[in-house]
């Protein structure tokens, strides 16, 4: 069960806030092998991992219109009805963050202003393993659809049956992406960085995984394709008090220990009265979870840390800089506004993380590792550049063309300073 810590000295906090991890240098020598031999060997290299790693041998990695037809009647109504349900509050949210730039005056006769541009080709990656995460889906291409991008490919693990879970098929279709590929892992990352006779390359590749998937974005980012933030194991922090109800909290711990083993979750409280409550709930709710094997694993490296105050608790969740937020004190809005680095806030008993996972409309690929502290969730921003525009008139020309020459001057850049001057001579000759 969760490891118990009452009041630590700061001088420990650090050590307690860590999270599992691989021995990284075996785990960089793994995935660039993967990675060198699918930027090698192509389609040759993909058939083998996919018999290696997912126990298919397949003849085609492209998801057929007769298997989309299957996956459609397959998936009952009312888990159809959920997913675009979640689908019409995901498009809500994302579409409130459409940007409008406005032209600006910075002096008399230069304009400046943005573009908001898409992504013209995203990759998609959406884990299998142990769940058919559908809903990751919906969080990726919705945006990506409201974005504007041209081209949107997903990649997925195929079942042991060499076909893709139904309901991922129909939250694709439900999003709009008509490209899918069965292939997974560290070798979907290359395959979507590289391109190979039959995955496109794209520019831009994004979605949660694994230490290896999240290795691989990583090793494949600085030259090949940009991607979306390192996003790994799962991880939730709770915040609670004697006004918590011991439920709750331990169900939000139990929904995020269940994703994988190497999930972490974390809860901290100022009253140590809910810590046994909490223990008690936990060891009873995961009884009765079918993940149940998974989530005790987790829980080995999981932890509870009674602190003596709100100030602390705070303390403590930036410095963790959590993907997943759970404040669920007496005063959970007056904690919200000393929130400095987390993924997704979930304030209030009756905001559970599930709720954000899946329905709420906000997105759920998040920065975990600690990475919240620079990065952002996936929102529509994601999926576009901001390009920048000026335009400078004869007026313009008088308001900035002497500093320019004596900034360009004064870094020897002659070709710069004769880039204005000729112009500024040109309008005093006419």
């Amino acid at each position: 069960m969760l490891n118990v810590h009452i009041y630590p000295e700061k001088a420990q906090w650090s050590g307690l806030l860590k999270r599992p991890v691989k021995d990284a240098a075996a785990l960089t020598a793994t995935v660039s092998a993967v990675l060198d031999d699918v930027r090698r060997n192509g389609d040759e290299a993909l058939h083998r991992y996919e018999l290696q790693f997912d126990h298919v041998d397949l003849t085609s990695f492209a998801v057929t219109p007769e298997e989309i037809a299957e996956a459609e009647a397959a998936v009952s109504a009312e888990l159809r009805e959920a997913i675009e349900l979640a689908h019409r509050n995901i498009a809500t949210f994302h579409s409130a963050q459409a940007f409008h730039g406005e032209h600006c005056t910075v002096a008399d006769g230069v304009e400046c202003w943005q573009q908001s541009i898409p992504i013209e080709k995203v990759g998609l990656y959406i884990p299998g393993g142990t769940a058919a995460l559908f809903s990751t889906v919906l969080m990726l291409a919705t945006p990506a659809k409201i974005a504007g991008c041209k081209e949107i490919i997903l990649c997925t693990p195929p079942m042991k049956d060499g076909r893709v879970h139904p309901a991922v098929l129909v939250a694709a279709r439900t999003a709009g992406v008509e490209r899918v590929y069965k292939i997974g892992g560290v070798q979907a990352i290359a395959a979507m960085a590289y391109g190979t006779g039959s995955v496109p390359k794209v520019y831009k590749i994004l979605g949660p995984g694994n230490q290896y998937v999240t290795c691989a974005k990583q090793l494949v980012s600085p030259a090949e394709v940009a991607i979306d933030m390192p996003a790994g194991p799962s991880e939730v922090m709770v915040l609670a008090d004697g006004s918590s109800n011991p439920a709750f909290v331990a169900a939000d711990l139990l929904s995020q220990a269940e994703h994988g083993v190497d999930s972490q979750v974390l809860l901290l409280t100022t009253t140590p009265g809910i810590v046994p409550l909490v223990e008690e709930e936990t060891a009873r709710q995961l009884a009765r979870l079918p993940r149940r094997d998974i989530a005790a694993q987790a829980l080995q490296h999981s932890r509870i840390i009674v602190l003596h105050n709100d100030e602390e608790m705070m303390e403590m969740a930036n410095l963790y800089a959590p993907e997943h937020l759970i404040i669920e004190t007496a005063n959970y809005m007056e904690l919200a506004k000393e929130v400095i680095n987390a993924g997704s806030v979930f304030l209030g008993s009756l905001t559970p993380e599930s709720a954000g996972d899946y329905a709420s409309g906000t997105n759920h690929t998040l920065p975990t590792n600690g990475y919240a502290t620079a990065y952002s969730g996936v929102n529509l921003d994601t999926f576009c550049r901001k390009v920048t525009f000026q335009h400078i008139t004869a007026q313009g020309i008088q308001s900035i063309g002497r500093a320019v020459e004596t900034l360009a001057r004064a870094e020897a850049l002659d070709a710069h300073r004769q880039a204005m001057k000729m112009r500024r001579e040109s309008l005093e000759q006419a």
